[in-house]
C-alpha cells in the first residue's frame, strides 16, 4: 500500500474542508475515495464538487460496509463519533476521528476498549497540538525544568459565534443532537491542550450558563475553577459572545511564567525558584529577579493537514500520531466534570461519577427539541481554530 483509501462520514463544516485538502493533494499520501451524510444537500454538494471517482453514500454505516476504503475519517454530530468509530474499528478500518471523542466519557471509555483489542491505528483530531507554540509549552512545562505548575489562567473568548451559526443545523446546539455547547463545540482543543500541557485537575467547580447570549439550550459562557493535586489552581473561562475576545494562556510555575498571546510565547525565567527565594530572602519587598528567554521553535502549525499526514504515516510507515485515539477522553472528562459541577451546584471530584453524569445529561436530553426552521449552511471554518 502506498496511499491509503480514506472515507470521510460526514460532510458538513469540518468534513468539507478535510475533503478539499485531500483532493487538493495537501496529503499526499491520502486516496480520498469515499465520503457519506444523511443530508441530501450535503450528497449533491460532493456529487457536483467532488471527482466522480468518490462514492456518494447516504449513511456512515453503508460507507463502512462497503470495503471500500482502508480508514474514515469521522466528522459527524458528536453522538455518532463512538458509534461509528466502534464500528469501523470492528470491520478493521483504521480511523481518525474528530473532536470530540463523544458526549460522555462512559461511551468513549467504551470505544477505547474496542479499539485497544484491534492492531489499528485510532487516532483524534487534535490539530492544536501542531502547533509550534503548544508544542513548546508542553516540552517546557513537562520537561519539569521550571518547577511544578503553581497557578494556570486561560481565557479563551475569542471563538465567537453568530445566531445564525446556530441555527445552520437542527441538532446543533441542543442536548439531544449536540450534547453540549461551547465546552463541547468549539473547547475540546483547549480542553485538550490544558490537560496535555499542565496534567488533569483533581477538581473542578464551574459555571456554565445556558443560552445566555443566544437562543440556544446549551452553555455559552463558562468559568471554572480548578485545583490540581499539586496544590496549584486554575481559571478557564470561555464563551462565543464576546468580541472581540481574547485568547491567553498563562502558566505560572516555580521558576518562571509561560504566557501565550495572539500566537505568541514568552517566558519569563526566575535566577532562582520562587519557593526558594520566598524563604532566604531577608527583604520582606523583593521579588525574585529573572530575565525574559527569547524561545525558540521550529514555527510549523500545519494543523488539520499535519494530523492526516502523520495519521497516513502511521499506517503506512509506523510514524507516530499527533495524538492517539485513546488520549480523547481525556479532555472529554474535563467538559464532563465542568458539566456536572455546574447542573449539581458544587465541586466535582476528578474521576467523577460518570453514571450520574449520564443520568443528569439524560434529563437535559428528555426535554432539548430539534430546531424546527433551519437555514442550513455549510460554513468555510479555514482560519477559525
Amino acid at each position: 500500500m502506498d496511499k491509503v483509501k480514506l472515507g470521510i462520514i460526514g460532510i458538513g463544516n469540518m468534513g468539507t474542508g478535510h475533503a478539499k485538502n485531500i483532493i487538493k493533494g495537501e496529503v499526499k499520501e491520502i486516496e480520498l475515495c469515499a465520503v457519506a451524510d444523511c443530508k441530501e444537500a450535503r450528497r449533491n454538494w460532493a456529487e457536483e464538487n467532488l471527482s466522480e471517482d468518490i462514492t456518494v453514500f447516504e449513511s456512515g454505516d453503508q460507507l463502512i460496509e462497503a470495503g471500500i476504503c482502508d480508514a474514515v475519517l469521522v466528522a459527524t454530530p458528536h453522538y455518532e463519533h463512538p458509534r461509528l468509530v466502534i464500528k469501523a474499528l470492528e470491520h478493521g478500518l483504521h480511523v481518525l476521528c474528530e473532536k470530540p471523542s463523544g458526549v460522555y466519557t462512559l461511551q468513549v471509555r467504551e470505544m477505547n476498549e474496542v479499539a485497544a483489542k484491534h492492531e489499528l491505528v485510532f487516532a483524534m483530531m487534535f490539530n492544536q497540538r501542531t502547533n509550534h507554540v503548544y508544542r513548546k509549552m508542553h516540552e517546557l512545562v513537562q520537561g519539569g525544568t521550571l518547577g511544578k505548575i503553581k497557578r494556570v489562567n486561560w481565557i479563551v473568548t475569542d471563538w465567537y459565534r453568530t445566531q445564525s451559526y446556530y441555527d445552520s443545523g437542527e441538532w446543533r446546539a441542543t442536548w439531544a443532537g449536540e450534547g453540549g455547547g461551547v465546552l463541547l463545540n468549539q473547547c475540546p482543543h483547549n480542553l485538550d491542550l490544558l490537560q496535555w500541557i499542565c496534567g488533569m485537575p483533581s477538581s473542578v467547580r464551574a459555571f456554565c450558563h445556558n443560552g445566555k447570549w443566544h437562543n440556544i439550550e446549551v452553555e455559552d459562557d463558562v468559568t471554572a475553577y480548578l485545583e490540581y493535586p499539586n496544590g496549584a489552581t486554575g481559571v478557564f473561562i470561555t464563551t462565543t459572545a464576546d468580541a472581540p475576545g481574547t485568547n491567553r494562556f498563562e502558566i505560572t510555575l516555580e521558576k518562571g511564567k509561560l504566557v501565550c498571546e495572539e500566537d505568541k510565547l514568552t517566558l519569563f525565567e526566575l535566577n532562582v525558584s520562587e519557593r526558594e527565594h520566598c524563604f532566604r530572602e531577608m527583604e520582606g519587598f523583593k521579588k525574585p529577579e529573572g530575565h525574559f528567554v527569547e524561545l525558540e521553535t521550529d514555527g510549523l502549525n500545519p494543523q488539520h493537514i499535519g494530523v492526516m499526514k502523520a495519521f497516513a504515516g502511521k499506517i503506512l510507515h509506523g510514524t507516530p500520531l499527533v495524538a492517539d485515539g485513546s488520549e480523547g477522553i481525556n479532555g472529554l472528562m474535563l467538559s464532563n466534570a465542568m458539566h456536572l459541577s455546574s447542573w449539581l451546584k458544587k465541586t466535582v471530584e476528578i474521576p467523577f461519577d460518570e453514571e450520574l453524569f449520564l443520568v443528569e445529561l439524560n434529563k437535559l436530553r428528555v426535554n432539548s427539541k430539534f430546531k424546527k426552521t433551519v437555514k442550513e449552511t455549510t460554513f468555510n471554518t479555514e482560519g477559525t481554530y
